[in-house]
């Protein structure tokens, strides 16, 4: 493991005169400390208490959201989405564990931070009781806490608040792209920002559930930390010699204060691949080499990405799905290279005609989502590193709640797709039969492994 640099131990309050780290310490009659439940890494493989980890699961940002007991949570309906989920076969869940009040008119609200260091007790009480209930379900959880992009605060937020600015929204049209991820890849270099983010790190790994008394460092219910959803090092090869390596840095750094924390959990990146990389294999090599790091990530986004247009979808699928598989192929060698596991932890697609609505036709979104399950089945029947997939988004019984499917400040209705975008715009309703379909039918392969 890579030694922390004694400056951090000392700014983040870990330090006590050259002494090792103090114990983080449970509440009297907390549950005992498991011994089994907590997913590992074997011979390049995720496994569970001595066998196999294979998994399908989803993606559900919003779970603690729901979850909170104050003005934004629904905690009946968050029972009900999880039980749905598991009566899909979806036993995985990545979830949102962190939030920073952001500038954006298109952002979560309300946030875990609405200022640093000042945290909002309902929502973490919300994760508390998303975990308990996945626990009762036996699902298993991904737990990101930061973010690229600023729909929910992120490095964005934080840069804000350390007056490295100035601030900008991504899809400023006044700031064309690439210069919103060349602007947000600064947070990694920024020591200011970096020690607000840190600061609420080791607050959440320190945390006792308020609901289960087991703290978050002995519950079996997280697979995994994810350092954040999608970081990039920039958008322009020309600052990559700039950005690249304090990204590099960052990851090892970050990840090792999460081990010393932490050494019963997994850590992974919540990179993209290839395309988080700007293009460069070798940049997915390096962050996700450090010892650290357990299992390598990848996304896959055809709409977003310019291989499928999502205007004329029918006519320019096909060359698409190439692409896809070509691209989830090479993230299949990376792993091997690697000797890791790999968890394509993102992929949606749009509904034809790019509709908004649930139970709208699916013809593409459910080929897409059927590749890239074959793939991913393919390679788990193989003895390849491919553990497990989270397809985006759970949207269940959210509905969009304006006309023009945008999410506003104090709507309740949560859906899987963020606030940057429309609301239905790749998530799965419970009401799309044809979808939901093809998920149970993989969840029932996978289960037959």
């Amino acid at each position: 493991m890579t030694l922390l640099r004694r400056d951090w131990l000392v700014a983040l309050g870990l330090w006590a005169g050259g002494a090792a780290l103090p114990a983080l310490a449970a509440p009297r009659n907390a549950p005992p400390d498991p011994t089994t439940g907590f997913v590992a890494v074997k011979d390049g493989r995720l496994t569970l208490d001595g066998r196999p980890y294979r998994f399908v699961g989803a993606n559900l940002w919003y779970g603690a959201w729901l979850g909170s007991p104050g003005r934004a949570g629904d905690r009946e309906r968050l029972t009900r989405e999880l039980d749905r989920l598991k009566a899909l076969g979806v036993g995985n869940l990545r979830v949102l564990g962190a939030g920073e009040r952001s500038p954006a008119k298109a952002a979560v609200s309300p946030t875990v931070q609405e200022q640093p260091g000042v945290y909002d007790q309902d929502l973490l009480k919300g994760l508390d009781f998303l975990l308990a209930e996945m626990a009762r379900r036996d699902m298993k959880a991904v737990i990101y806490l930061n973010n690229f992009w600023d729909w929910s605060g992120g490095m964005p937020a934080y840069l804000n608040w350390a007056g490295n600015g100035p601030w900008f929204a991504a899809g400023d049209p006044n700031h064309p792209w690439p210069e919103y991820p060349d602007y947000a890849a600064r947070f990694y270099a920024d020591d200011k920002a970096n020690a607000l983010f840190r600061r609420y790190l080791v607050s959440l790994v320190g945390r006792v559930n308020t609901v289960t008394g087991r703290a978050y460092r002995a519950d079996p219910t997280i697979m995994a930390w994810q350092l954040a959803n999608e970081p990039r090092p920039g958008g322009t090869e020309a600052h990559l010699d700039r950005l690249l390596p304090p990204y590099l840095h960052w990851i090892e750094e970050t990840s090792a204060i999460l081990k010393t924390l932490d050494p019963k959990h997994l850590v992974c990146t919540g990179s993209e691949g290839v395309i988080g990389c700007l293009g460069s294999e070798a940049c997915v090599l390096a962050a996700h080499r450090p010892a650290t790091i357990d299992y390598v990530t990848a996304h896959v986004w055809p709409n977003n990405w310019g291989w499928i247009d999502p205007k004329n979808q029918a006519a320019t699928y096909a060359a698409g799905e190439a692409r896809c598989r070509d691209y989830v192929a090479r993230h299949i060698a990376l792993a091997r290279q690697l000797g890791k596991p790999l968890v394509i932890e993102e992929f949606g697609l749009a509904r034809d005609a790019r509709a908004l609505t649930p139970g709208s036709a699916a013809t593409d979104k459910d080929r897409f989502y059927r590749a890239i399950y074959d793939l991913a089945l393919a390679d788990m029947k193989a003895g390849g590193p491919t553990a497990g997939t989270n397809f985006w988004a759970w949207n269940g019984e959210g509905r969009a709640q304006h006309a023009d499917g945008w999410f506003a400040a104090g709507d309740k209705a949560f859906v899987g797709d963020p606030p940057q975008e429309e609301q239905g715009l790749y998530g799965v309703f419970d009401t799309d039969a044809s979808t939901l379909a093809v998920i149970a039918d993989h969840a029932a392969a996978v289960r037959g492994l």
